[in-house]
């Protein structure tokens, strides 16, 4: 299986193109809201294909092969959770109604797919023609761990990339959304909605992120068929596992270090094995130097131990716990105020805004008074509830059945604040 046929590579693009095509056609053609079970139940079943496909990988192909798969898989399907935190920040920042986010998903998968391919194959043919191309690689992902240790992310600001701002330039758009289509008429002429400017946002988002996924995957495996499946396979999927996981992404404070030492490990593997391969004149007068290798048995245990450390400390933090219920609070409220508009949901985000104040009074005081201290969210919630009461006063929103009591009076003072 090291040399694919090329009958297999037909049937493999054929079944995730097909797969690309039930997922728009059955499940996000029509606009919807995907409840917790539906996206839980999806998740399942594409992360079980992948794995199957991985078994498949290692009776066919041979153990080394099934754990090259595995490692690269496992690296890409992690790299594509910490991109959801961009996808999140851009949706608030554009302000996309919760029913057409799938739409959008599924576009910027299919854009990062096409071009990951391309990359995906260029890296290939620089690997066969230079050597040196190792060391690059390496190099690249050291650098990107270093980053990621720094805390590249500003959890409240919106990417603002060259891609985003180039978009913002060239397409114009209309002030508002139109369901979840690309064009809409406004004054009588035919103009271009937001939808199509944020699905260029998180295309070209994740084909920047490509840069830094295609070598960690390359490091682990240079067989083209194994690094375009195990690329193929994290990226589908990634739509259900956003709607299963979105609330729980602000709680993966150590995620960055998990990847950061990931990529590094990844980067060293590169090097190590640029080292032993090397054909660089000014390095070692072109010889190859005789180091130690990382095996691929080694780096899929590592990488495995290193995701089940940083989740479990994650999701065990106070500080993790705090920074989910803030998170929370904050897209509740901004959702109800500025961007559903349907009444049913309205009240349904409302209840989750409650849920999440009543989260933050059950915090230690510490993070409380961190919070009081906040005056942005603790306006952002008081318009939220004074909006609300308006509603209700108007008969057009009623207080949910089973909320908290807290639910019938705003936010009007420092007792009544979350955290007080």
């Amino acid at each position: 299986m090291q040399d694919v046929s090329g009958v297999v590579w037909l049937l493999t693009v054929l079944g995730i193109i097909g797969l690309l095509l039930y997922d728009f056609f059955f499940h996000v053609r029509k606009a919807h809201i995907p409840s917790l079970r539906e996206a839980t139940r999806w998740t399942v079943v594409y992360v079980s294909i992948a794995v199957l496909f991985g078994v498949g990988v290692w009776i066919f192909g041979g153990s080394d092969m099934g754990a090259e798969y595995f490692a690269g898989y496992v690296t890409e399907k992690a790299l594509s959770v910490d991109n959801l935190f961009v996808f999140l920040l851009l949706f608030s920042s554009f302000k996309v109604p919760r029913a057409d986010q799938q739409k959008v998903l599924l576009v910027g998968i299919v854009v990062s797919l096409l071009a990951r391919t391309g990359f995906i194959f260029l890296g290939s043919a620089l690997i066969n023609s230079f050597a040196w191309v190792f060391y690059l690689f390496g190099l690249i992902l050291l650098i990107t761990a270093g980053n990621l240790l720094r805390g590249h992310r500003d959890d409240d600001a919106p990417p603002d990339n060259f891609v985003i701002k180039l978009a913002r330039r060239v397409l114009r758009t209309s002030d508002s959304y139109d369901g979840d289509k690309l064009f809409t008429v406004v004054d009588g002429r035919r103009v271009l909605t937001p939808m199509l400017l944020v699905m260029v946002a998180i295309g070209g988002t994740d084909i920047l992120f490509a840069l830094d996924s295609i070598p960690a995957i390359f490091g682990l495996t240079q067989n083209v068929y194994l690094v375009f499946t195990a690329t193929a396979f994290s990226l589908l999927g990634l739509r259900q596992l956003y709607f299963l996981i979105d609330g729980l992404l602000d709680r993966l404070v150590y995620l960055s270090y998990g990847l950061a030492a990931i990529l590094a490990l990844i980067g060293v593997k590169l090097i190590l094995h640029a080292m032993h391969e090397n054909n660089v004149p000014f390095i070692n007068g072109g010889e190859h130097i005789d180091v130690v290798e990382i095996s691929t048995a080694m780096s899929l245990s590592l990488i495995i131990g290193i995701l089940l450390v940083t989740v479990v400390a994650s999701l065990l933090s106070p500080k993790g716990r705090a920074q989910t219920y803030v998170a929370a609070a904050r897209r509740h409220a901004t959702e109800f105020l500025d961007i559903e508009t349907d009444p049913a949901y309205c009240d349904e985000i409302f209840h989750r805004l409650l849920v999440e104040e009543a989260h933050l009074k059950s915090l230690p005081e510490k993070y409380r008074a961190r919070i009081r201290a906040e005056d942005e969210l603790m306006a952002l919630l008081g318009r939220a509830h004074r909006l609300h009461d308006e509603r209700v006063a108007n008969g057009t929103c009623f207080v949910p059945a089973g909320a908290p009591l807290a639910a019938k009076s705003p936010l009007k003072s420092a007792e009544s604040r979350p955290g007080s």
